[in-house]
């Protein structure tokens, strides 16, 4: 059986002083969640990174908002798989929204770095979706499909079932506009069933994630479906009391 997960993305949000601050305050629901066989993650910001990893519990997960997938180079800005694995991460998160929008973070680079990541044993956490203008025009699955199909080509089922990967509806994103439960389950196992096509033995262990203004008073019910396995969660995870309320919300 799958294990339910939460990971918060907190974007280009907090310094090292907030974040100790709230790694310090979470210090009780963390032990709660994970005495309770939820998993729970977190990606800061690149400066964040280690204070994160050294204030947080060992079985918490640590992602890095980005990764190159070269080993090393003339690449300004980035930092490599060996670099996050010396700091003994768990993974990086891989192709959100944000960063194919406003980086040109295409299915085919997020491929090269689902490689790199995976050759380092390291986790990642592959974001999917299409915009409102694609939902609106009836263009979801189709969108899907290529995203899956790209990101995840020429790899194995032993390595596919390590990835995580998260289905966020662009037009869901930090609106306040929330993908009902029958949407995001149904892209859910579309997402599952297509990754069964390619590698058949790693679609039932591989976990799928919704995001998408996921809040304290809405998770419950995305993952009481059968084909989400967790949320990757924005800003409702940026303090420790909403934090605090969607762990409530998936164990209590």
């Amino acid at each position: 059986m799958r294990k339910k997960l939460l990971v918060g993305n907190w974007k280009m949000n907090k310094t090292i002083k907030e974040c100790e601050s709230f790694m310090q305050d979470g210090q009780k629901i963390f032990a709660y969640a994970l005495t309770h066989n939820l998993d729970l993650g977190l990606a800061p910001t690149y400066l964040c990174l280690s204070t994160l990893k050294n204030n947080a519990p060992k079985e918490m997960l640590v992602f890095a908002q980005n990764v190159h997938y070269e080993t090393n180079g003339a690449y300004t800005g980035e930092v490599s798989c060996e670099m996050l694995k010396e700091i003994y991460l768990s993974g990086s998160i891989i192709g959100h929204s944000e960063r194919r929008t406003y980086d040109n973070e295409t299915s085919l680079k997020c491929n090269l770095k689902i490689k790199s990541l995976l050759n380092n044993d390291l986790i990642p956490l592959y974001c999917v979706g299409e915009t409102e203008k694609e939902f609106d025009e009836g263009l979801t699955y189709k969108v899907i499909e290529k995203q899956i199909k790209e990101g995840l080509q020429e790899l194995n089922d032993d390595k596919v079932k390590k990835i995580i990967i998260a289905y966020e509806p662009i037009w869901s994103i930090g609106t306040g506009k929330n993908a009902s439960t029958e949407i995001a389950e149904n892209v859910c196992k579309f997402i599952r069933d297509k990754v069964r096509e390619i590698y058949p033995l790693a679609a039932e262990e591989i976990r799928i994630l919704y995001g998408g203004s996921v809040k304290p008073n809405n998770i419950k019910s995305y993952l009481l479906q059968k084909d989400i396995d967790g949320a990757l969660v924005g800003g409702a995870s940026l303090k420790t009391d909403s934090f605090s309320q969607m762990v409530h919300a998936l164990i209590d």
